[in-house]
């Protein structure tokens, strides 16, 4: 939370980009959306090159967003809430 309270600041009025891996940005967005921390992570809805957008009016975060822009690199069975693939050694994202 320190990291993006600190983006806030620094961009008030403006757009920040912080870049992290997977599980510091699921656990701030739980932590936001008051959601317990601990988890499954085959369920997190965090792929590769995902991004998770937190808006604010003023201090207030007012919504959180997902998408993925580049889920077309994503293989099928290694997207957010993929069955187990028979064969597959590997059947949810890193």
């Amino acid at each position: 939370m320190q990291a993006l309270d600190a983006a806030k600041d620094r961009a008030r009025g403006h757009e920040a980009v912080l870049v992290s891996h997977q599980l510091p940005i699921w656990i701030v967005r739980s932590y936001v959306e008051k959601r317990r921390l601990w988890h499954d992570p085959r369920k997190r809805q965090c792929t590769l090159a995902s991004l998770t957008s937190f808006t604010y009016q003023g201090d207030k975060l007012v919504s959180v967003g997902y998408s993925e822009p580049a889920i077309d690199l994503v293989p099928v069975h290694l997207r957010a809430g993929a069955k187990p693939v028979q064969g597959k050694g590997k059947a949810f994202g890193a």
